[in-house]
């Protein structure tokens, strides 16, 4: 069995989605975040088609953000 925790959830995408879109979560985060009064599906298609986002990508960074922002 293995020591290390497998990230779950939409954190799970995290590394994918900065191999893939060449910036940090940090940044992603800080656009989904200056999105106020947007739902959570108006953030998605915006980096769907503002940063060419694909819709699983874009799906768990503002379902980690929106959540964060929340608690």
């Amino acid at each position: 069995m293995s020591d290390t925790l497998k990230v779950k959830g939409p954190a799970s995408y995290f590394p994918s989605i900065e191999k893939t879109y060449g910036k940090p979560i940090q940044h992603w985060q800080d656009v989904v975040r200056q999105q106020q009064g947007k739902t959570h599906m108006q953030i998605v298609t915006l980096l769907k088609t503002d940063h060419g986002f694909g819709h699983g990508h874009a799906n768990a960074i503002v379902a980690a953000t929106l959540a964060e922002m929340e608690s």
